[in-house]
């Protein structure tokens, strides 16, 4: 069978930025600004784009562009000893990723239904008045411990299901009429829902001490490990680089391709968006934090109150 190709160059741009933009760059993204001084994060954040990101971004599509197939078969075309080095990242990302994020994909579109059924009752929500409580105990409902086995969510179950199916109804269509029409449709959406929540928080009272918290480096963050650590580890995640999927990607461009100018493009947009959303995130937690008359460290948990919490408060 002749494999698939992208219709244009702008769908496998959407399609590669659309797999890069994701809960790392929102979520994971801004929960490590939070913990790691803010602005100061945003420096080794930005080192490790232009030193280790657009170059590795560069070598997996050239990878997956000169040897036009998946990496683990890429990786045997490069040499057949090294064909488990392609099967290491897919079965990393269908294990260690593919399988949570499609639940937590599964908690947005719950908590969509939760708000179109709040506006239709007066703007009456599920998760009112304790947001984080409702998330974590009748929401999650999140056990004293990982030994303790509490039963099935009903609803976030049926939601996993449907987001399976609807993956596999793109999949199937190939990467012309599924994976980037598919990308044509929802970063457009994904972009409008964000610029709605940047100046929805730029408006909210105290927004100015959360920007401050979030642009603001603190010199001294600069000389700890950990912060530097994160923020390498943070674009390798927010990239996709090391997983596959860039490889995949590229594999299905047409001969002729600017592959430097798309991993130029594809790592900037990807970086330029987080730091975009950030700005939402941290405008809510000033407006909490101004609110509450707590320090922003204690408005908030990390991880996923950044998202579920934060924004709904």
């Amino acid at each position: 069978m002749e494999r698939g190709r992208w219709k244009s160059n702008f769908g496998f741009l959407l399609a590669a930025i659309g797999s890069a933009i994701g809960l790392g760059n929102i979520w994971r993204f801004s929960y490590l600004c939070h913990k790691n001084g803010g602005g100061t994060f945003l420096v080794p954040y930005l080192i490790a784009l232009i030193t280790t990101g657009i170059p590795l971004m560069i070598l997996e599509f050239a990878i997956g562009h000169k040897m036009q197939a998946s990496a683990p078969h890429c990786m045997h075309r490069v040499h057949p000893k090294w064909e488990w080095l392609g099967w290491w990242p897919v079965l990393f990302v269908m294990f260690g990723i593919d399988l949570y994020y499609v639940v937590v994909i599964a908690w947005c579109g719950l908590y969509m239904l939760f708000s179109i059924e709040g506006l239709l009752h007066g703007g009456q929500f599920r998760w009112q008045p304790d947001t984080e409580g409702f998330f974590n105990t009748e929401f999650l409902r999140i056990s004293d411990g990982v030994y303790e086995i509490g039963g099935v969510s009903w609803p976030i179950l049926a939601m996993t299901a449907g987001i399976w199916v609807v993956l596999w109804l793109i999949c199937v269509r190939r990467v012309d009429k599924g994976v980037e029409l598919a990308s044509k449709i929802f970063m457009p959406v994904l972009l409008v829902l964000t610029a709605v929540l940047v100046f929805w928080g730029l408006s909210l009272k105290g927004a100015g001490t959360g920007l401050r918290e979030y642009l603001y480096p603190d010199w001294t963050k600069l000389g700890e490990v950990q912060v530097w650590r994160e923020a390498f580890g943070q674009i390798f995640f927010t990239l996709s680089i090391g997983f596959g999927i860039m490889i995949a990607y590229a594999s299905y461009l047409p001969r002729e391709s600017d592959l430097v100018k798309d991993a130029f493009i594809t790592s900037i947009v990807n970086c330029s968006y987080s730091i975009f959303a950030g700005v939402a995130v941290f405008s809510v937690l000033g407006y909490m934090a101004t609110e509450s008359g707590k320090p922003m460290a204690e408005v908030v948990k990390g991880g996923s109150g950044l998202c579920f919490i934060v924004y709904l408060n």
